[in-house]
């Protein structure tokens, strides 16, 4: 067996927004915004997914939208790409959700929570390792919920999950693992297939189930992917050059002004630092009384 990559928009909307995902995405909501409890028994799949293909390929999108049995609604979004502002976009697109219940005239007290489930494929917290994240508003004292958490955010970040196979234990883990796994599966793992949803989630994911043409157009979004990557890369890298050519200009000015002329062959030796060398340098500097000290820091440094 082959299995699609449920990270692109074309394959998550397959997998998770069709009339026939119903189970799965209740499973999978289940798993990932309450733990594994079955607080969800029943959903509807706003503008589900068809066989209709689009002719604009974009790298920003609102993947699947459902309304819960109490009357949530639930945006999920899979981010591949790491573009500007994309955290900021995933408030704007949670606001906007819950702002545009109602119409006009009705009572804002018929306004339902809303919960914003967002996959990525890069790391957005540093400041933690967890993979899982949920935030709500909260009082910055007493750290009581506002409101009974109308909104919340639900995050989970794909690079941050290492458990392997044999060391799965809950369902929100499983999930997670067919999210980032999936098509490195050669055939439904047992581990994978005591939750019914995720085999029939890797059912529908099976490339043997999926047409000729649903196979082309997965391929031209995987293309286009990965091509947008390496133009973030090579923005990237583009940036990160000309940041240490500014940096390496400034410390070469400021080690004139503190030690005099430098040497041609040691402004040669700084021209070759890497930008964390030059952050070094520029902390090193400040203890440095002539060029020799420098001469011996680049030595030891390079």
């Amino acid at each position: 067996m082959r299995f699609i990559s449920p990270k692109t928009d074309f394959a998550f909307k397959k997998i998770f927004g069709s009339s026939e995902s119903k189970e799965v995405l209740i499973s999978f909501l289940n798993a990932l915004i309450y733990q594994g409890e079955s607080r969800i028994n029943n959903l509807d799949i706003i503008d589900p997914y068809n066989a209709g293909y689009t002719t604009e390929l974009k790298d920003t999108y609102l993947d699947v939208k459902a309304i819960l049995n109490d009357g949530s609604t639930v945006i999920i979004e899979m981010q591949v790409l790491n573009v500007p502002v994309f955290d900021e976009r995933v408030i704007y697109n949670l606001a906007k959700t819950y702002g545009n219940q109602l119409k006009s005239g009705e009572r804002s007290s018929k306004r339902k929570p809303v919960i914003a489930l967002t996959i990525t494929d890069f790391t957005m917290f540093e400041e933690t390792d967890r993979y899982l994240t949920r935030f709500v508003f909260k009082e910055e004292q007493k750290n009581f919920i506002y409101r009974n958490e109308h909104l919340t955010m639900v995050f989970v970040e794909l690079p941050k999950f290492s458990r392997s196979l044999e060391h799965l234990e809950t369902a929100s883990e499983k999930w997670i693992y067919f999210m980032k796994e999936a098509p490195n599966l050669e055939a439904i793992p047992d581990t994978l297939s005591e939750i019914p949803e995720i085999a029939q989630a890797l059912t529908i994911a099976n490339q043997a189930n999926m047409s000729r043409k649903d196979l082309e157009e997965l391929h031209k979004r995987e293309v286009f992917m990965e091509d947008r990557k390496g133009e973030i890369r090579q923005a990237l890298e583009q940036g990160r050059e000309e940041g240490r050519l500014l940096m390496q200009g400034l410390i070469s000015r400021q080690l004139e002004g503190k030690l005099g002329a430098i040497p041609s062959e040691i402004l040669e030796g700084i021209q070759q630092l890497s930008l964390e060398q030059l952050e070094g340098l520029g902390v090193a500097m400040a203890d440095f009384t002539s060029s020799v000290d420098l001469s011996n820091w680049l030595r030891n440094n390079q």
